[in-house]
């Protein structure tokens, strides 16, 4: 948002019924709401919460997604984060990650393969890509899983064609494609495939509708979540797969790519990510076929 739409935003949500109304679409279960619903719920009339919705549209806040005769809301996808900041979110709290205690560890767990400096260094630039664009409360936890995954991708880009092959899913955010494609394929392939996500323009959190739509077919994410595209996340990679996000992705000789033309979940109604997760499924049963020959699963799947 730029400042003037912040300002506008700001005035609209200083409405306490609209205030409300966001509070309850943002802590539903899959981020999305209907007006009766929420006339119940405020205890108002249909009108009443019609109106209040109407001036969340015109300010695009919230997005529409008609389904028969119903309507159903939801946050505006890509203003999730400044909503939160406006409205305030007491499970978002702020703090000092420890990033001495952080590189300490990690250089731990990579003695003799990377020097205590190699990975400070790691630590304090992926501490400084994750907060330009998160407010996360588990920061630090995410600082070290982001660095940690750098490291072992930098340690397998130096000693290629080893091992199990590496996949890395890169669309826009990290919050939706790249994250079902990743979770089906772990949980197809487990340690026989490393799998790696990415995003060009990552979000704070994977969407609640994917989590959902995940959960329905025993697929965890597990603490997974949106992580900016780093060079040697791409040279580790046997295959890279991307999705939407355009010519983001640097390009290196001995890599497999292959772009994937999926639809973004981002603002769907969770009917519809269950379209698009049954669609990555079949590419994914289909991908790990060619990379585990040896494991026909693509035609397992009816």
């Amino acid at each position: 948002m730029s400042q003037a739409a912040d300002s506008e935003a700001l005035a609209t949500l200083a409405d306490p019924t609209r205030a409300r109304i966001m509070r309850l679409i943002r802590d539903s279960d899959d981020g999305r709401a209907l007006v009766g619903r929420l006339a119940e719920a405020l205890e108002l009339r249909q009108p009443t919460v019609s109106h209040h919705m109407k001036a969340l549209h015109d300010d695009g806040l919230v997005t529409r997604e008609p389904e028969g005769r119903r309507v159903w809301y939801s946050i505006a996808a890509g203003h999730v984060d400044r909503v939160d900041a406006l409205l305030g979110d007491t499970q978002r709290v702020s703090g000092n990650p420890d990033l001495d205690r952080i590189a300490n560890d990690l250089a731990v767990r990579f003695r003799g393969v990377f020097s205590p400096e190699t990975v400070r260094a790691s630590v304090v630039e992926s501490y400084a890509l994750l907060a330009s664009g998160s407010q996360s409360p588990m920061l630090a936890s995410r600082t070290a899983a982001f660095a940690a995954a750098r490291l072992d991708a930098l340690s397998r880009a130096a000693s290629p064609f080893e091992g199990a092959p590496t996949v890395l899913f890169v669309c826009v955010q990290n919050a939706g494609r790249s994250q079902i494609a990743a979770g089906i394929l772990r949980q197809l392939a487990g340690e026989r495939v490393v799998v790696r996500t990415a995003g060009s323009e990552p979000a704070t959190d994977v969407r609640r509708t994917v989590i959902t739509a995940l959960d329905e077919i025993g697929v965890p994410l597990g603490g997974e979540f949106p992580k900016p595209l780093t060079d040697e996340a791409v040279r580790a990679a046997d295959v890279v797969i991307t999705m939407g996000c355009g010519d983001a992705c640097p390009i290196y000789p001995g890599r497999r790519y292959l772009d994937w033309d999926l639809e973004d979940p981002a603002g769907k109604p969770l009917e519809h990510v269950r379209a698009i997760r049954d669609d990555i499924e079949v590419r994914v049963r289909g991908l790990l076929d060619d990379l585990l020959p040896q494991h026909p699963l693509a035609s397992s799947y009816p």
